[in-house]
């Protein structure tokens, strides 16, 4: 049986323990909450929902708009039933994201098809290794917002993510939280990356920008590594990313500093039911 509500307090106390069995698997559902709970306002007409068999919650979906419906872990049985509810409810799915198997099955039980996804690869880290590129880390401070708030901005256009965020409200959140880090060679910043908060026992790395001038030269490996290298000293036990798997570069990259694969997920877009 599918349940749903608009209130993040009623699903975490229903949802949140089934979610940290795989904290990694539900890296993204564990991140919303955690961030909700620093202070990322809560977009209006958000729901979330939780299935339960025999008593026992066993799969959860949010969707926080203009973001996709996200489908954490469920079992596949819970697919059709998902489609019944949400359509019985008037909610709108235009694009859905989870893993890959999670979200085909979704697609068919919804009727639709789907002319246009982004695959991506969820890794988790290994063995840390700190590349060897000219200049150092640190955090940013309000004095970088200008710069984190543009990166923000040019990191969404590029990946032509719908993220319907406030990005300087994001920026200036993110830089008071500690959350961002900047790769410094010589008096400039040429690249940065965000951790979240801590979730589970675990963080998650991103975004990761680094400006077209200054790519190729190791500098978005060396601040991935520096911000993970710092996730595992403040926050967590884990640190994992998500790649474009579209991308070859960046993948490689962040498997040459200890990442490791872990499944695949995709962002889907649904063409509308005729």
């Amino acid at each position: 049986m599918w349940t749903f509500s608009s209130d993040v307090a009623e699903y975490a106390k229903h949802a949140e323990a089934f979610l940290r069995r795989e904290p990694v698997a539900n890296t993204v559902a564990l991140t919303l909450l955690a961030g909700l709970r620093s202070g990322m306002p809560v977009a209006e007409g958000s729901f979330f929902g939780w299935w339960s068999e025999e008593g026992e919650v066993c799969g959860a979906v949010f969707r926080t708009p203009p973001r996709p419906l996200y489908l954490a872990g469920m079992p596949p049985s819970s697919l059709v039933p998902l489609a019944g509810a949400l359509r019985e409810r008037g909610l709108d799915v235009p694009e859905i994201s989870g893993p890959v198997e999670l979200g085909d099955a979704f697609v068919a039980a919804w009727g639709s098809t789907s002319s246009r996804r982004r695959p991506e690869r969820l890794y988790r880290l290994g063995t840390l290794v700190m590349p060897e590129v000219p200049g150092a880390g640190r955090r940013a401070d309000m004095g970088d917002f200008p710069l984190v708030m543009n990166w923000f901005q040019a990191f969404t256009d590029e990946v032509s993510l719908i993220d319907g965020a406030d990005l300087a409200e994001l920026a200036r959140r993110r830089i008071a939280h500690g959350d961002v880090h900047l790769w410094v060679d010589g008096d400039a910043p040429v690249s940065l990356a965000g951790v979240s908060p801590e979730a589970a026992g675990m963080c998650r790395v991103g975004p990761v920008y680094t400006p077209p001038s200054c790519r190729r030269r190791g500098y978005g490996a060396a601040v991935t590594a520096y911000a993970s290298r710092m996730a595992l000293a403040e926050r967590c036990q884990e640190v994992v990313l998500f790649t474009d798997l579209n991308n070859p570069t960046s993948n490689a990259v962040y498997q040459s500093i200890g990442y490791e694969p872990v499944s695949d997920y995709a962002h889907i877009a649904l063409d509308p039911v005729p």
